[in-house]
């Protein structure tokens, strides 16, 4: 069972946040210490000459774990923790992912705000940072309607096409998992503090590293081993050729999970490393019936939500807005002749509509509608 922190019984699980917490001291050198002393409360309270002795830790790392325990009230941070909401999940809880519990090197503890369950179905959908309209057009359709199917969406919270698969899903009513590089108690980026909120609200926000853990650049391609680790399979809408989404999709390979690539345009950078994905055998994804298919799910039904027909104008303006790029008022003013306060009121009432978002610089893009 997954702990709420303070828990007087399971405070074997504390001390191993504690150690974690050291620098130097990840996941296989905390199992070797837990392994070489008996337990992590143990070697918590170690003399510096047993840490010495047993030959696992360096140095430098002796030191900053005995500075750590100097300068760290357990008591203090196990109330901060509890105020954050804060809970620890071990490999032998029940809700512990079940399929990361079966990787190569799971995280000992996970670290988590929100609500987890070990036997959801898991699916991971992941690319750019630098997305373009068309994939987080992508992202947000197909994991909203694969969240409607059952499926719960796990990324990584990053801007642009992981932030887009949390949006959709969440459009959904469904929870969605973001695995972060850093503690679950950081924003990060900053700007998605409401995004990461929200989540936490319906589903949960996931980390390895403890409470308070800075985002540094190395720990991004570990939190990409938990994404695909726990996920049945790993769409990839949108990356470059150097792109941490694929990264995840190697993880997802070695650890035998399906890949799936979304094709973009051939003149599109961010296109380019999934192309390469499929040339190399990854799965081509032309809707999300096609994944529902694969996963044996039906297709969501209608969600009981009638749309107002379109009038003549709305269809009109709605033709010359591509689902694949953006598209400013003035343009639209110049190829429909119409009056720029008249095509901003029908711009606005097919926002809210839901069948154009509105993008940075003001531009206008189609988004994909049942």
């Amino acid at each position: 069972m997954s702990v709420h922190i303070g828990d007087d019984k399971k405070m074997e699980r504390i001390y191993q946040a504690m150690l974690l917490m050291a620098p130097g001291i990840g996941s296989l050198k905390l199992k070797k210490l837990v392994d070489y002393f008996g337990d992590a409360q143990t070697v918590w309270g170690l003399k510096q000459k047993a840490l010495i002795d047993s030959g696992i830790l360096s140095a430098k790392e002796i030191e900053g774990l005995v500075s750590l325990r100097e300068r760290t009230d357990v008591d203090d941070t196990l109330k901060r923790w509890t105020q954050q909401e804060v809970r620890i999940c071990s490999l032998d809880d029940k809700d512990y992912p079940d399929l990361l519990r079966n990787i190569f090197e799971p995280p000992p503890l996970l670290f988590y705000r929100g609500h987890l369950h070990g036997d959801s179905l898991y699916f991971a959908v992941v690319g750019s940072r630098r997305s373009s309209p068309y994939g987080r057009n992508v992202a947000h359709s197909f994991s909203e309607k694969l969240a409607r199917s059952g499926v719960t969406i796990v990324s990584g919270a990053a801007k642009g096409i992981d932030a887009a698969a949390h949006e959709g899903a969440l459009a959904a009513g469904s929870g969605t998992v973001a695995v972060l590089g850093c503690g679950v108690d950081i924003a990060y980026p900053a700007e998605n503090a409401y995004l990461l909120d929200h989540i936490i609200s319906t589903g949960c926000v996931i980390s390895e590293y403890p409470p308070g853990t800075p985002p540094t650049p190395g720990q991004f391609p570990a939190r990409n081993r938990i994404v695909a680790g726990m996920s049945v399979g790993v769409l990839v809408v949108e990356a470059a050729d150097k792109s941490g989404a694929l990264i995840t999709a190697d993880f997802a390979l070695n650890e035998n999970r399906e890949v799936y690539a979304v094709p973009g345009s051939v003149f599109s950078n961010v296109s380019r490393g999934t192309h390469r994905l499929i040339q190399q055998g990854a799965r081509l994804v032309a809707s999300a019936e096609d994944l529902l298919d694969d996963l044996g799910l039906s297709t969501p039904s209608p969600n009981g939500i009638v749309q107002e027909a379109l009038g003549v104008a709305s269809k009109n303006v709605l033709k010359e807005i591509s689902y694949e790029g953006t598209v400013v008022l003035d343009e639209l003013v110049m190829r429909l002749k119409m009056e720029a306060s008249q095509l901003a009121v029908i711009l606005l009432q097919l926002e809210l509509a839901g069948y154009v978002v509105k993008n940075s610089g003001a531009g206008y893009s189609r988004v994909a509608k049942e």
